[in-house]
């Protein structure tokens, strides 16, 4: 039997994590993987920013408020964090999307966010916390 290989992150290298303090991802495993079930498509590895994080308040979902229910602890300026493509999209054509760390972020990300706005808004190679 052979084993899946690890995804691609937007480079078409392989995907790395995100994040694990706090523990990010659609599988709560650091990494920004997808898989049909993920509607928002949590794929975009962003360094989230006070701008960011009000911006998506306003929008409809809270990510500064803990929900322990659901070991989620809020976000706050500097948090890395698995972001919704969709989200960071209208952030970015709002002029607050946070940077992303290209590595970290799936290539699927794609399907919504073009390569260039992501390259636009990369950090420098950064490794997960």
């Amino acid at each position: 039997m052979t084993r899946p290989s690890r995804p691609l992150n937007v480079l078409g290298t392989p995907l790395e994590d995100c994040s694990h303090d706090p523990k990010t991802g659609w599988f709560r495993d650091g990494c920004c993987r997808t898989d049909e079930n993920d509607q928002g498509s949590h794929t975009v590895c962003a360094k989230v920013t006070a701008e960011f994080l009000e911006f998506s308040v306003r929008a409809g979902n809270d990510l500064v408020t803990p929900r322990p229910e659901f070991g989620f602890p809020g976000l706050k300026p500097g948090d890395s964090w698995c972001v919704c493509a969709s989200r960071w999209m209208q952030a970015f054509e709002a002029g607050v999307a946070p940077p992303v760390r290209l590595e970290a972020t799936h290539e699927k990300a794609m399907q919504i966010v073009p390569l260039a706005a992501l390259r636009y808004h990369a950090l420098e190679d950064e490794t997960a916390d």
